[in-house]
């Protein structure tokens, strides 16, 4: 499909082998990449076992991205095994399920605060870390969802945290561009996840994003991932600060 021998990067935030992280991994592993990815904690830990069978080359670590020293570990640690890379994946969000299931409103400072750290924060931070061993033209891509353009029912606070996510990638596209680098957010449909599962009503979202999509299917992780692997080809080259919607044209119906 691509040839990516001889990229290297990072993959952030796999769960289980039903994440989108971790389709993207695999991807990436079958088209050649070399791959460091890490994983949230130690409750994520008992899952990953399989996946590191399924990449036996790759390099699993433990990463909160929350914590300051745990993300400067990580990127310590690219350096070390790579010297420099040529792609981020940051596919990461979180909030505490009391602010997630209620109305924005509604929604704790300290509830907010944390959504904003992990799921959009930690991007730019991680980022800003690796920076110097960024090879030119490198790939940079987070995940997005169509909640952050249009207010979704049940998506809540992770709506504005998502807005800020797409802003920010056209800020750091900005910032990051005359290196080269590019910066881009994938904006898939609902897929079943763990951190899906978290939403209100999803299977609700599932159908009706099925139902009212003009392709008329479920997506899967793999749909996302062959699109996170065209964005580290060097076929996209001229794209940047973009939030590509990968969710069989749901986003452009009304």
């Amino acid at each position: 499909m691509y040839d990516l021998k001889g990229k290297k990067g990072l993959v952030v935030g796999v769960a289980n082998q039903h994440s989108i992280a971790f389709s993207c991994a695999q991807m990436l592993y079958e088209q050649g990449a070399e791959l460091i990815v890490s994983y949230a904690n130690e409750k994520t830990a008992p899952f990953i076992q399989p996946l590191q069978d399924a990449l036996p080359s790759v390099l699993f670590k433990q990463c909160d991205v929350s914590c300051d020293e745990q993300l400067a570990s990580l990127a310590a640690i690219a350096r070390s095994e790579f010297g420099n890379i040529d792609f981020v994946i940051h596919s990461v969000a979180f909030a505490p399920k009391e602010d997630l299931k209620g109305r924005l409103i509604d929604a704790h400072r300290a509830g907010f605060q944390l959504a904003m750290d992990v799921s959009c924060l930690s991007f730019i931070r991680l980022i800003r870390l690796l920076e110097p061993i960024l090879n030119p033209a490198s790939s940079l891509i987070t995940m997005s969802y169509l909640g952050g353009a249009r207010a979704v029912q049940n998506y809540g606070l992770m709506g504005p945290i998502k807005a800020s996510l797409e802003s920010s990638v056209r800020y750091m596209a900005l910032e990051l561009g005359q290196q080269g680098h590019r910066v881009n957010a994938l904006s898939p449909g609902p897929i079943k996840t763990r951190a899906a599962s978290g939403l209100k009503d999803f299977d609700l979202l599932l159908e009706r994003s099925e139902h009212k999509s003009p392709l008329k299917r479920n997506l899967s992780p793999e749909d996302v991932a062959g699109a996170a692997v065209f964005l580290v080809s060097d076929l996209s080259m001229a794209i940047t600060g973009s939030t590509l919607y990968v969710d069989n044209g749901y986003h452009a119906v009304d």
